[in-house]
């Protein structure tokens, strides 16, 4: 199974274009274990993947609310 930031990744083409599309560096999103919190609403915006599945810590799935 592919995780969210993987899935993330690969909708935008790779690390590189999904730091630039986030005005930060390709250093920076490899750091990333996760989507950072402060992240997930643009990256939900820029792939179309849902938050619940970018950080379902922070937002549950709709079904769980």
């Amino acid at each position: 199974m592919i995780d969210a930031l993987t899935k993330a990744k690969q909708i935008v083409g790779n690390s590189v274009k999904l730091a630039e599309l986030l005005g930060i560096t390709s250093q920076a999103v490899g750091q990333w274990r996760r989507v950072p919190v402060a992240r997930v609403l643009e990256i939900e915006r820029l792939t179309e993947i849902p938050r619940h599945e970018l950080r379902p810590d922070i937002y549950p799935p709709p079904d769980q609310k």
